[in-house]
């Protein structure tokens, strides 16, 4: 067993773990147990279970996020402080410079890219069980040499291997073709939109005028070719995965965007705009549309005493 191994053995172990909790749960619930719908699911229900772990550290990279929008004008001095200067003093100045800003404020540039990096040996783990049920290895944990077979040789609609990759014999298996096509644009599509909502409408002004908003624009049109070629060599398993949490970071960042804006952007001022709406409807009244003050609430729920005719007209003698 290499070193790598050694990391991800843990990581297998609970991926097994997971994916066969899952895999019984659907056998109960009265689908077939080979079937490769039935793994396609449990490997679906390994996504929500991993995203969801996830969620807090999803938060804390949102408020690095924050706190970096924060400092990016502080990151704007010290870089046009050295513009043009090119010699090695003035780059180790800059260098510690930023990194001293970095402590002071407590932000990490990286911490964005963690929810990333913490899926990445989930990832590789999960490429590996599906590996070592392709060449009959037993699982290091719950997936056992029966589960092994069954995930192993399991096929979508009983005609797309899972184990199968184009770059493989699924090359010369049109439904493999098809499907990680299809994969592969819904792949791409999702993590485009994704990240194009992020740079379109949670951006401020300084935060577009920073070097990160380029390297997120780089970052908007490379991404589709990583999907084309991981499309190209990983399995139809590895591929679903990638694919649910593909649309998971999507949904989530639909949500944050919409409750949780970045300060000063366009999608802070329409969520401003949509509170002040829900404000005023709430504050005035549907029939006249006009606003309801103190004095026309009670007025509205005095009661009226009724008035005998006699004592109206003794009233009125008095006056």
């Amino acid at each position: 067993m290499n070193i790598i191994d050694t990391i991800l053995w843990p990581i297998k172990w609970v991926v097994e773990l997971i994916l066969v909790a899952f895999h019984e749960l659907w056998s109960f619930i009265g689908l077939d147990p080979n079937a490769g719908l039935t793994w396609v699911l449990s490997i679906v229900g390994l996504v929500l279970v991993i995203r969801a772990a996830l969620i807090p550290i999803f938060v804390k990279q949102i408020k690095s996020q924050r706190r970096m929008l924060e400092v990016a004008p502080q990151l704007k001095k010290i870089q046009d402080k050295y513009k043009g200067k090119k010699d090695q003093f003035s780059r180790e100045a800059m260098s510690r410079e930023t990194m001293e800003l970095y402590k002071k404020t407590g932000t990490n540039p990286l911490s964005s890219c963690l929810p990333l990096l913490l899926q990445m040996p989930i990832f590789f783990s999960l490429f590996s069980v599906l590996h070592n049920a392709q060449t009959g290895v037993v699982g290091v944990g719950l997936l056992n040499p029966a589960l092994s077979k069954s995930f192993g040789t399991s096929s979508l609609f009983d005609i797309a291997p899972l184990h199968l990759a184009i770059s493989t014999a699924g090359g010369n298996n049109p439904a493999v073709i098809v499907i990680a096509i299809i994969m592969i644009i819904l792949m791409t599509g999702s993590q485009f939109i994704t990240q194009l909502q992020i740079m379109s409408k949670n951006q401020s002004a300084e935060m577009k005028a920073s070097p990160m908003f380029k390297q997120q624009r780089i970052l908007l049109y490379l991404l589709p070719l990583v999907f084309a070629f991981s499309g190209y060599t990983f399995p139809l398993g590895v591929m679903f995965y990638w694919l649910v949490s593909n649309f998971w970071t999507m949904g989530q960042q639909f949500l944050v965007i919409r409750n949780m804006p970045t300060p000063g952007s366009e999608a802070a001022l329409q969520r401003e705009s949509r509170m002040a709406k829900k404000a005023q409807r709430r504050g005035f009244s549907i029939i006249e549309d006009e606003p309801l003050t103190v004095d026309d609430v009670k007025t509205n729920t005095q009661r009226i005493q009724p008035v005998n005719k006699n004592r109206a007209k003794k009233t009125g003698n008095k006056k």
